[in-house]
């Protein structure tokens, strides 16, 4: 089946039957389930959106591999144009959405292993990259939505995998059987697993010889045997089963809708199989698959900032305070920093290379750059928006009580606003600052995509720190010193 509506990728997960829990309780249909139907509004943009004229250009491309037009989700980038379409394209949904739509991860992942078993291959003879070429041409006809696991729980992490208490802390080979290979294991944090067709593995970190097994990358169904979900809490994540007004983005919800995801003993056949021990290429995997995703940053969350910029200056409007010059002033800085979150995923984009594989990626210093700034800018965005808003941002009543006959009508006095402006639609804005600027969102854009200490390790790695030394002490005029060893 090829997935080109929001009907055919519903259906699609309504005939999955694959394992998710919620609550402690397992979902029989997550189509219809109120916890689940924001994420899969926000997933079904990216599909809505490649059949929109306008955005075809931005939404879809051109396969390498057969010819077809394809989903850009799915697309390998072959230019440097990809690689700011990509970036265009993420802002663009996130226009729509106001919130995660997901497919990211599972792109950046297809991406960053096309690269890679190329590698190996051309290194030990193997046959990884023509297996992963075959897996990706199903993706791109199929429009299958890809979840990209990238992260363990880790446990003690001050231990590396193999001296791990409990070796399912990280996902690891069990056994390997002529016909395929048996894993256990987890991914936590994955954004958009439970609305989506397939996740593909890869290993955390970089693994050393006593962690091969570790060092892992392959394809699984969700719906595969063995494989489960337990959907994590979200702020206020109870509001999706309450009224619209006090859901803030009723619609697309919040964030993307994580789940840890468990593989008990879990069957993959060879040809599903795509790195199994070669653990020289785990750390090149997991730094192609953060440039990429780091890249991402400046897009979605631009999108989401241009959201959260409207909204802020509707609330100033509505309360009256618009045209004070403090407001203006913390608006025009929320613009700035927006633009320039998404002027550093332009930059990597635009200084992309091309690999030996012949796919693009982005200079993953300035990709580096950008998720360091979004860990950042996007609290000091949020900052502002609760700023100019005001302390009702927090004290609102509940939407229940705006509809009372008893006490509606307090709730209409007191909460009013300029005249013209209904008290409900000004409470509408204020949940979506709310929604937008809470603690789930700001927890992904610190955590997402890496944390903040490991873009600071790729600065050590990627700055060229004796180059710039060298370049100062020849401007100072400084000859290099006998070594007195």
């Amino acid at each position: 089946m090829q997935i080109r509506t929001k009907d055919d990728y519903v259906k699609s997960l309504k005939e999955q039957g694959h394992t998710v829990y919620y609550n402690g309780e397992r979902v029989q249909d997550i189509t219809t389930h109120p916890a689940f139907i924001p994420h899969i509004n926000a997933a079904s943009k990216t599909y809505e959106m490649a059949l929109a004229p306008e955005f075809e250009d931005l939404a879809t491309a051109v396969s390498h591999l057969t010819g077809e037009r394809i989903n850009r989700f799915t697309h390998i980038h072959q230019t440097v144009e990809d690689l700011i379409k990509k970036v265009q394209l993420l802002r663009a949904i996130a226009h729509e959405t106001g919130s995660c739509f997901q497919r990211c991860v599972g792109w950046d992942a297809l991406n960053a292993t096309y690269m890679t078993t190329y590698d190996i291959d051309e290194k030990f003879g193997t046959s990884y990259h023509t297996r992963f070429t075959e897996y990706l041409k199903m993706i791109q006809s199929t429009n299958k939505m890809v979840v990209g696991g990238m992260t363990d729980t880790k446990g003690d992490r001050s231990k590396p995998p193999h001296q791990q208490a409990d070796p399912d802390l990280f996902t690891h080979v069990v056994e390997r059987r002529e016909d395929g290979i048996i894993i256990s294991g987890n991914k936590a944090h994955q954004t958009g697993a439970a609305n989506s067709h397939e996740i593909l593995i890869m290993p955390t970190q970089l693994m050393r010889e006593a962690d091969k097994d570790y060092a892992l990358c392959c394809a699984v169904p969700l719906s595969s045997p063995g494989v489960l979900q337990i959907f994590g809490r979200q702020t206020n994540d109870e509001r999706k089963f309450g009224g619209r007004t006090d859901a803030g983005n009723p619609d697309f919800g919040l964030v993307g809708g994580e789940t840890l995801i468990v593989f008990d003993n879990v069957f993959v056949p060879w040809e599903r199989v795509f790195m199994c021990g070669e653990h020289e290429f785990s750390g090149l995997l997991v730094e192609r698959f953060a440039t990429l995703h780091r890249q991402n940053y400046g897009g979605c969350k631009g999108g989401v900032s241009d959201i959260i910029i409207g909204a802020t200056a509707l609330a100033a409007e509505m309360q009256g305070s618009a045209g004070a010059s403090h407001v203006k002033d913390k608006l025009a800085e929320m613009m700035h920093l927006t633009e320039t979150i998404y002027s550093g995923s332009i930059s990597c984009s635009a200084m992309g290379r091309k690999t030996p594989s012949g796919a693009f990626y982005p200079d993953p210093l300035l990709a580096n750059c950008t998720k360091q700034n979004v860990t950042r800018h996007i609290y000091e965005i949020a900052r502002l928006a609760h700023d100019v808003a005001g302390g009702i941002l927090a004290t609102m009543p509940f939407e229940n009580d705006l509809k009372s006959k008893e006490i509606g009508k307090y709730v209409e006095k007191y909460l009013a606003g300029v005249p013209g402006v209904s008290t409900e639609n000004r409470i509408r804005i204020l949940r979506l600052i709310e929604n937008m600027t809470g603690g789930t969102a700001l927890v992904e854009s610190m955590h997402g995509a890496g944390s903040p200490q490991t873009q600071k390790v790729m600065y050590g790695r990627l700055s060229k720190l004796d180059m710039k030394k060298k370049m100062a002490k020849k401007l100072a005029g400084i000859e290099d010193e006998p070594s007195q060893v």
